[in-house]
């Protein structure tokens, strides 16, 4: 199939060859050999995906660095490029590929888009590379492909074998409930060895998760909840942390329903400004559940690390260990299938009232229940060692609009409650949502008002009747021939 070419304008090419090299964006010469090119090629795949433009020069210059157009005469020029492309395995169809022309600029750029993959891709030389920052980095030792195969979900830890005995899963609490609501007909001893989670009489990291009465004794710092209240609005503020952090501990089918209880009863005491004054905050707590089960049962199990919960005023971040699995990014995640603990998810849905009731509407069902709400849409963030769901407490409406809500059910409002309910940090940003409104004639400013007292109203057309009464009072202004001394002074002839 012929690759097709896109023309760009002058402003576009412009535009791209200011474009920044990133951590999903880099740019080469066509003077790349096809298999430098792949070292880029495996980083991004092995990555989050990314993009690649062949056909752009770098220039030494004395006042710095210059880009220069400097495309392939012809498509044939990249055929070598292509080429060593197909080759690549298992790239297939995890890339799409297009020329870009531009007016007044000679030759072709090769614009690259590539997609994450779900199984490692090598370069040319054998080597792997991921991507870090603007660079392409090579994944050398045993120790560190194992970790890219964790993080790709290609290898699970759910199926490593613990320290627990036999009896921790097989006549525990959990296992006996489970047994008599869901598998009356079989051992427990039978079961979870049937299950695989129990193996030459040594339980896997599901088996504990799942049928040990306190998984953490077994799986530290991999198995709980930490819940963490901080009473303010910004990141990082370790003076504003509201007592100690809150440990939810137990089988992982009571952990999720355990946390999201806590969670919603911080959330509750939580009270944010709005038309009716001081009103409590309130999340769907759906939203809240859905997220904190994609946590739990998603989580890369062998990082040491717990689910993290960090409830501040005006928003809920739900940090999860790992990386996003398989083939699965941030743009694709509410479309995008891919279990990284597969028999966690399976098992998990036997029990009675299962918190993932509905297999890979999770983080959907997120962004649905915010929208009821007219809740901003969740954020969610990739960090080197985990994935980060923001639930913002902040409404769709415009800033305006908030503003005209609160005026409905109160006589005035001043920069500083205007911030606070529409959730703008600048001070001068408010004030320009003030004058927009202004110039609408939806408000005015509150009269004999001014400095830190500045407040707005509804507009009346007493401030502005008052302005021009205020104005018509001082008479026309004096026009250069009718100077007159001020009294008291002597006239021009006395001097």
């Amino acid at each position: 199939m012929p690759i097709q070419v896109r023309t760009l304008s002058e402003e576009q090419r412009a535009a791209l060859l200011e474009i920044g090299e990133s951590h999903f964006i880099d740019l080469k010469g066509c003077a790349i050999s096809p298999a430098s090119m792949t070292k880029t090629v495996s980083a991004l795949c092995n990555t989050s995906g990314g993009e690649i433009f062949v056909g752009v020069d770098e220039v030494e210059r004395t006042e710095g660095k210059t880009r220069l157009w400097g495309g392939f005469t012809d498509q044939e020029g990249a055929n070598a490029h292509i080429q060593v492309l197909e080759a690549m395995r298992p790239l297939a169809n995890h890339y799409e590929a297009e020329f870009l022309s531009s007016e007044g600029a000679p030759g072709l750029v090769l614009h690259l888009t590539l997609f994450k993959t779900a199984e490692i891709l090598r370069a040319s030389n054998g080597k792997i590379y991921v991507r870090r920052g603007a660079q392409n980095l090579p994944v050398e030792g045993d120790d560190a492909v194992e970790r890219l195969q964790y993080d790709k979900g290609i290898r699970t830890f759910e199926d490593e074998l613990t320290d627990a005995t036999a009896e921790d899963v097989t006549n525990s609490l959990v296992i006996l409930e489970f047994a008599l609501e869901t598998i009356p007909s079989t051992e427990p001893s039978e079961w979870v060895a049937k299950q695989r989670v129990l193996v030459d009489g040594r339980p896997t990291v599901t088996g504990v998760l799942l049928y040990c009465d306190l998984p953490q004794a077994i799986l530290p710092k991999r198995s709980a909840i930490k819940i963490l209240r901080y009473q303010t609005k910004e990141a990082g503020a370790r003076d504003f942390l509201a007592g100690d952090p809150i440990s939810i501990e137990g089988p992982i089918y009571t952990l999720v329903y355990d946390a999201v209880d806590r969670c919603k009863a911080l959330i509750e005491e939580i009270k944010k400004l709005g038309p009716n004054g001081l009103e409590p905050v309130a999340y769907p707590e759906e939203a809240l559940h859905e997220v904190l089960t994609n946590a739990v049962l998603h989580r890369d199990y062998s990082i040491a690390a717990d689910v993290q919960v960090r409830i501040f005023d005006n928003r809920v971040e739900i940090e999860s260990p790992g990386r996003l699995p398989g083939h699965v990014t941030v743009p694709t995640i509410t479309k995008t299938q891919f279990a990284r603990n597969p028999k966690l998810v399976r098992l998990i849905n036997k029990f009675k009232n299962p918190p993932n009731k509905d297999s890979g509407e999770g983080l959907r069902t997120t962004f649905e229940a915010m929208d009821k709400l007219r809740l901003k849409q969740p954020l969610i963030e990739e960090r080197d060692n985990s994935v980060v769901v923001i639930l913002r407490h902040e409404s769709l409406g415009s800033p305006e609009q908030l503003v005209m809500d609160y005026l409905e059910k109160n006589a005035e409002i001043s920069n500083g409650t205007g911030r606070e309910i529409t959730g703008i940090r600048s001070e001068n940003t408010m004030k320009e949502v003030f004058y927009r409104l202004r110039d609408r004639k939806q408000l005015e400013q509150v009269p004999g008002r001014a400095g830190n007292k500045a407040a707005w109203q509804k507009f009346t057309g007493q401030a502005e009747a008052a302005a021009a009464a205020a104005a018509a009072a001082e008479g026309p202004p004096a026009s250069k021939g009718d100077w007159k001394s001020p009294a008291g002074s002597k006239s021009r002839s006395q001097l």
